[in-house]
């Protein structure tokens, strides 16, 4: 196993150890899908991830292909698109933010072309179509100028064009700061994605409930996201967070999107040493 094969795998399961309300995680399964799945998924799409010398979109879409025929639905799409960049980034010398922007800046129309047939082989509902370009199309642009065009509406396109500045801003910075405060791993990614939730409508909540439900998410985790930040001793929000979790679940609301870009900000903090 690569380094970052193995840093993949180990990102996904880490943040299955987060209490992640409204997710899938140690403490509960939800909107059918198990930790098993999850656990399965990542070990299944990890050489894909890390397989050396390989294009970004030919990572994901073997990597989405893994998936499928592991455990036959899509737990990982987001997580996937996240990831591939970060994995190619992490083959070049230096730094793993400029190594980042060289990857994005060489994405073309095979990269899209690649990511429109893992998007329709995992087929998440709603996600790549516009009146300008539609998944089920060949491709006419390269794929961060098609990301830009969902980057409204989907918060990983928006990181495809905005130089994944969640994974590599907001959310590492969260993080060190959680670690250098003494968090234990699994609860530093609970505040990163807690922060994430807190910060910006999750757009798989959207996609699937509409907007105003998904600021209504937002509002709701605020402050409970404000106080366990907040805190010296965050397991003492363990009850909290479950009852949140509960409450959403009963909602069938899934912030796939917050949880995507915590696995996300996990790898890279791991590709970056």
């Amino acid at each position: 196993m690569t380094r970052i094969e193995a840093a993949f795998e180990a990102a996904c399961l880490a943040e299955l150890q987060a209490l992640k309300p409204g997710n899938v995680h140690r403490w509960a399964d939800g909107h059918r899908m198990t930790l098993d799945d999850f656990a399965r998924s990542a070990k299944a799409s990890a050489p894909a991830i890390g397989e050396a010398g390989a294009t970004v979109g030919q990572r994901i879409l073997e990597a989405v292909k893994a998936t499928r025929a592991a455990v036959g639905q899509n737990t990982n799409l987001g997580i996937l698109l996240l990831c591939a960049p970060l994995a190619k980034a992490a083959e070049m010398a230096g730094d793993l933010d400029a190594g980042l922007k060289a990857v994005l800046a060489s994405l073309d129309e095979a990269d899209a072309q690649a990511v429109y047939a893992a998007i329709r082989l995992a087929n998440p509902g709603g996600l790549g179509e516009t009146p300008e370009e539609d998944v089920h199309s060949a491709p006419k642009l390269g794929l961060v100028d098609a990301m830009r065009l969902a980057a409204g509406r989907d918060r990983i396109a928006w990181n495809y064009a905005n130089d994944f500045s969640d994974v590599l801003g907001q959310g590492r910075a969260l993080l060190q700061r959680l670690e250098r405060r003494g968090w234990t791993p699994e609860w530093a990614l609970t505040g990163v994605y807690m922060g994430f939730l807190s910060r910006q409508p999750d757009t798989h909540v959207a996609r699937k409930h509409g907007q105003r439900l998904a600021e209504i998410v937002r509002i709701e985790a605020a402050d409970l996201g404000a106080e366990l930040l907040a805190a010296s001793n965050p397991a003492a929000f363990e009850a909290a967070l479950l009852t949140f979790d509960t409450q959403l679940k009963r909602r069938q609301i899934n912030p796939g999107t917050s949880a995507d870009l915590t696995v996300a900000v996990r790898f890279a903090a791991s590709l970056a040493g």
